[in-house]
């Protein structure tokens, strides 16, 4: 399913280069800009204290919002950069991408695990492995998905879930060619020894 288009809001910001960016700090902005569809870079100021409890909330970089500019049309836009403080961890500018519903984009998209409760393997004592606890996909920007769901019923230990055997939104389409692996039902330690060469190779890719 769709996500609901959020509203995200910002005012121009005038001036750029990192004076005008300074300026807009102190007075409670982040300093940002949008992008893209054939058009010149905005600059943009945003909300300090909206955009960071926005940020908090979660997945902000694979949300598409309805951007609102006073005295511009709206438009969609997704984040592709957020720059933080390095000491303080908070956010210093903001970079938005335009987009239109059948654009196609790709993005990273959290991984949903169900029916754990349902497993043999898990039952038995084995481990579930989450290997991608997010998976990059390339989507219509009108259609990203809250998520992709690995449901574990009926798995046994030594069970490994590719994305093959995951149901992807429609019109979703992995950004990797090859049957990578998302995640597995490992063996309890001493059971039968660890997770299978596989398994490993993709953790460490």
């Amino acid at each position: 399913m769709a996500k609901e288009i959020e509203t995200i809001e910002a005012v121009v910001r005038s001036g750029t280069g990192k004076g005008a960016a300074r300026q807009a700090r102190r007075e409670g902005y982040v300093p940002g800009i949008v992008y893209g569809d054939g058009k010149d870079p905005l600059p943009l100021n945003f909300d300090y204290n909206k955009l960071l409890n926005r940020l908090r909330k979660g997945r902000f970089m694979s949300t598409l919002f309805n951007l609102s500019v006073e005295g511009q049309e709206d438009v969609r836009v997704i984040c592709r950069g957020v720059q933080k403080d390095v000491v303080k961890d908070l956010p210093t500018h903001i970079d938005f991408m335009r987009t239109h519903r059948a654009s196609r984009i790709s993005l990273f998209v959290h991984v949903e695990v169900i029916n754990q409760d349902k497993s043999p393997g898990i039952k038995r004592g084995g481990t579930l492995t989450l290997v991608r606890p997010e998976v990059e996909l390339n989507v219509l920007a009108g259609d990203i998905p809250d998520q992709i769901v690995v449901d574990l019923e009926g798995k046994q230990i030594g069970d490994v879930i590719h994305i093959s055997d995951v149901q992807l939104p429609e019109g979703a389409k992995a950004t990797i060619d090859r049957d990578f692996v998302i995640a597995n039902v490992t063996a309890p330690k001493g059971f039968g020894g660890g997770a299978d060469e596989e398994t490993e190779d993709a953790a460490e890719e």
